[in-house]
């Protein structure tokens, strides 16, 4: 457990990363740790889970195996921390003051997941309604785009 941080329920998702004690802009928060492994690795090792708590550094075929209390900050569209990568450590950093007892979040930016829509459900006014990254967003629908034409291409040589 890190000091000054709890898990307790949560209104984004069933259980969230708290403070205790008030955080400066720019401090940094925890560190997002655990086991590491090749992208391919956990790929072969969670085939079957519908949850994980991996967390992509470096040029993104490495993964941690979030193990501990930083795995518990939930994904926000208006988020108060950010993450870094220093030298293949994650460390989540505030983005502004933050209150003792109020929920850490980040953005996910997710840009590989098996969940087809990334649904986010922060509940924040400007909520972009998906946990994946612009970039990741514009990935899919390029190759949906591809797909659909290569579907009419198909059904115009019949």
């Amino acid at each position: 457990m890190q000091p000054g941080l709890i898990i307790r329920s949560s209104t984004i998702h069933a259980a969230g990363c708290y403070t205790t004690r008030s955080i400066k802009k720019g401090d940094r928060v925890c560190e997002y740790d655990g086991p590491r492994m090749t992208k391919e690795v956990a790929d072969e090792r969670y085939a079957d889970r519908f949850v994980t708590y991996l967390f992509g550094y470096g040029d993104g075929n490495m993964v941690i195996d979030g193990f501990g209390t930083p795995m518990f900050i939930n994904h926000s569209c208006a988020p108060n921390c950010e993450t870094e990568d220093d030298n293949d450590h994650i460390y989540v950093l505030a983005l502004r003051d933050i209150a003792a007892g109020e929920e850490l979040t980040y953005e996910y930016n997710l840009y590989d997941s098996d969940d087809e829509e990334g649904s986010c459900h922060c509940g924040a006014p400007n909520c972009r309604g998906t946990m994946f990254s612009d970039l990741e967003l514009a990935r899919r629908a390029k190759n949906a785009k591809k797909a659909t034409q290569k579907e009419a291409r198909k059904a115009g040589a019949k």
